[in-house]
């Protein structure tokens, strides 16, 4: 199934915000954090947006993605 380039930076940004989690829960290491600091405006922005690919990512789940309803002729 072809996905619009926008479902793949969702995806992809959920996927990261999942892997880190599974870093803090199993190595105590919290790679966003490191790389960006703890607080900082960077770091809450890098939080914002995994967390909105993961609500868009649970909406997807009910509802397809508009880019998927066109149809190509």
């Amino acid at each position: 199934m072809k996905k619009c380039p926008i479902c793949y930076v969702f995806q992809t940004l959920a996927g990261i915000g999942a892997l880190n989690w599974g870093l803090v829960a199993l190595g105590r290491t919290n790679v966003v954090a490191k790389f960006l600091g703890v607080g900082t405006g960077p770091a809450k922005i890098v939080y914002t947006l995994i967390a909105v690919s993961g609500l868009m990512m649970l909406i997807s789940m009910i509802k397809p993605c508009p880019c998927m309803c066109k149809k190509t002729t």
